[in-house]
């Protein structure tokens, strides 16, 4: 499958001269996972990006067998018998197209979750089924965006008005009732005056403009 496999030996060398115990590995085309599999067993921590097919069938197996303790490579001389763990992650869809707008095809489920990650630096574990996503250290968050309120205009649901507020509000007091701290929501538009926004602990943050491209 790989023409120029690379031999462990020859990777251990080189994370050996560039690296310490402890450091983050990059390597971002991963390839037959060697250069994972060497620096997990030398106590490095990785990452590993992979755009081909091969990436669940064959570098996270080998990896998992590393993990397991197999005995190849470089196993004996470092006195590899297994541990630790990774996690395997699959990209989504990119948020944004060539000019920086919200891609269309962009359902709210995949927007949440960077929207999500980006306020909290945590993973979403299930897509809500209404704008308010959660909340997170103090913070509650919700997203404003195509569909979720059931209208599938082209701005459907997208500009906070009291109506939506309340809507947030009705929702996050069933299920947070004792949430004291701020509410950020992420919309297309604000029609909620600044006073009220100030009052209620209310940060408006604008679509696409206030989402980071990169999180």
């Amino acid at each position: 499958m790989f023409g120029t496999p690379k031999p462990e030996r020859l990777i251990q060398r080189i994370l050996h001269i560039a690296t310490n115990p402890g450091d983050l590995v990059l390597d971002s085309f991963l390839g037959s996972g060697t250069t994972a599999a060497v620096a997990h067993k030398m106590g490095r921590r990785w990452l590993g990006v992979e755009m081909g097919d091969h990436a669940r069938p064959h570098c996270a197996l080998r990896l998992q067998k590393v993990i397991e303790g197999e005995q190849g490579g470089i196993s004996k001389d470092v006195d590899w018998d297994g541990g630790g763990g990774f996690r395997f992650c699959t990209l989504g869809q990119a948020v944004f197209d060539t000019d920086g707008r919200i891609d269309p095809a962009i359902r709210f489920a995949d927007l949440a979750r960077h929207v999500w990650f980006s306020e909290t630096r945590q993973p979403m574990n299930k897509a809500p089924d209404g704008p308010l996503m959660g909340v997170h250290d103090g913070r509650a968050v919700a997203l404003l965006y195509n569909g979720i309120l059931k209208d599938r205009s082209a701005q459907g649901g997208n500009v906070l008005t009291r109506a939506v507020l309340k809507l947030i509000r009705d929702d996050l007091a069933a299920t947070a009732p004792d949430f004291e701290g701020d509410l950020v929501v992420y919309g297309a538009a604000c029609r909620v005056s600044d006073a009220t926004l100030k009052e209620q602990g209310i940060l408006f943050r604008q679509t696409p403009y206030d989402i980071p491209a990169r999180t």
